[in-house]
């Protein structure tokens, strides 16, 4: 039993060969995906692919690198798909200092029109952050207690974590916790309290260890699982029943 909680299997890297993909992740025990949206086009893609398939959810929303594009419209548009019922979160949203394909204070003004509408809608949201923790966690500690939601794809270290946790929010570990030199992802992965604790895939990108610089895709979310539980010292299957629950808690607000 367990869940990938942030995968865009709607991109065209799986054009060729979706329905196959979802099969591996049945096969695998992949019992729920997060199909989420990153600009209009990714958002209207995962809503129809979560309205067309069994077990699939979506998010809708707008990356920091395309923060620019988040004119009044596509605000308009991401709350009309907001309104579906297979839609349980709103995201990716957050900030990208790495890149900067969108200037920084776009950047933050995006965010924030973002996380209004998630407070007015009061639905959780998938935050990305690459090199901007220092300005992201003083933006969601401003709403603490008026938002929820996970810090996807986490790469802070155990004093970011506590702050993450603090904030109310949980933590989304993928792919990279496979790899050798991982090592505050992987203390984090040990200290995590287990009721905060996500697993993902981020497919097509960042495959574990075992498939690294490959396409990733939903039932590689097991060997997550695999090496977490050999760092907390605990089986595979807790992990996949734990992180699975807490899917379901954080996003039980919605339409599951």
């Amino acid at each position: 039993m367990l869940v990938d909680s942030h995968a865009h299997i709607q991109l065209s890297q799986f054009d060729r060969d979706r329905h196959e993909v979802l099969q591996r992740a049945k096969s695998a025990g992949i019992e729920q995906i997060l199909v989420v949206g990153f600009d209009l086009k990714t958002s209207q893609q995962a809503v129809e692919l979560a309205m067309n398939t069994e077990n699939l959810w979506a998010t809708v929303g707008m990356h920091p690198h395309d923060a620019k594009d988040l004119t009044n419209t596509a605000m308009d548009t991401f709350q009309r798909l907001a309104d579906h019922p297979k839609v349980i979160a709103l995201g990716e949203m957050g900030l990208d200092y790495y890149r900067d394909l969108s200037p920084r204070s776009i950047q933050k003004t995006a965010f924030e029109q973002q996380l209004d509408l998630a407070e007015e809608l009061d639905m959780p949201i998938i935050v990305h952050n690459r090199e901007a923790y220092h300005d992201i966690l003083p933006i969601l500690r401003s709403r603490k207690g008026r938002i929820s939601g996970v810090l996807h794809c986490f790469s802070g270290d155990v004093d970011i974590m506590k702050q993450t946790l603090d904030i109310g929010f949980h933590i989304g570990i993928g792919g990279p916790v496979t790899y050798k030199k991982s090592d505050d992802l992987q203390t984090v992965a040990k200290q995590v309290p287990a009721n905060r604790l996500l697993i993902e895939t981020d497919c097509p990108w960042l495959a574990p260890q075992f498939r690294r610089g490959k396409r990733n895709e939903p039932s590689y979310v097991i060997s997550v699982a695999e090496r977490i539980a050999e760092l907390r010292g605990t089986p595979a299957e807790e992990i996949g029943q734990i992180t699975t629950q807490n899917f379901v808690t954080l996003f039980s607000n919605q339409n599951q």
